[in-house]
């Protein structure tokens, strides 16, 4: 199955390296004033959702020659621009989904954003059918999802990987691929070890037995 890019509304802060994350054969959707990025990446989204009001008429215009859906939800609204988004391409069956510009910018949005993807809904599946969920937030220059069992990280050596334990400890983290490696540790959430390692290849593995472990992948750019 495709991948689902999501763009929301945040910063992009490398338009090169943002681009180099698209392949053919994505579905592209966009959050309300996400557009922007794609539109800036010369990208046209199958899909736009929100309360459509970063859209100006002229884009809104220009979309409905393009045949994009337009999907409007009212201003005074629960949820936020890009949980509709998400929402709409789980609902629709989509399993691996990168959301682009959701870092950065504001911290409540930010954190926000983050916290979308503790829904439960992200958890391992029981079995291969039901099909697990592979939600990522990234902008090109850094990667930031949830491990709950296992999970691997695709870099370079260098890059930056961090663990922080998301909302209570985290047991039996094990890590390959990291310059200082962890054995069945604990990582606590008032303590900052797991920040700033590096890796010693193209793959790093992180496995825990308990808890919900936030990984942040940093990149190396450069201008090669």
């Amino acid at each position: 199955m495709p991948r689902c890019i999501i763009f929301a509304n945040g910063i992009l802060p490398d338009l090169a390296a943002a681009r180099r994350l698209i392949r053919p054969d994505d579905l592209i959707l966009a959050a309300d004033g996400g557009t922007r990025h794609a539109l800036d990446l010369g990208l046209t989204p199958s899909i736009v959702i929100g309360d459509l009001d970063s859209i100006s008429d002229e884009e809104r215009r220009k979309m409905k020659e393009d045949g994009v859906r337009l999907i409007q939800h009212p201003r005074d609204k629960n949820e936020t621009d890009l949980e509709l988004a998400l929402d709409y391409a789980i609902q629709n069956g989509q399993r691996k989904i990168v959301i682009v510009a959701a870092l950065g910018g504001r911290l409540d949005q930010t954190l926000g954003n983050l916290a979308l993807l503790t829904d439960p809904r992200h958890k391992p599946a029981l079995s291969e059918v039901e099909g697990s969920l592979d939600t990522r937030l990234d902008d090109g220059v850094e990667q930031t999802f949830f491990c709950r069992d296992r999970s691997e990280v695709e870099g370079r050596r260098g890059d930056l990987v961090s663990l922080i334990p998301w909302g209570g400890e985290v047991r039996g983290v094990r890590t390959q691929g990291l310059r200082w490696q962890l054995s069945d540790e604990v990582l606590l959430p008032h303590k900052t070890r797991g920040i700033s390692n590096e890796m010693t290849g193209e793959v790093a593995n992180i496995q825990i037995q308990s808890g919900l472990l936030l990984i942040v992948h940093r990149r190396l750019i450069t201008n090669h």
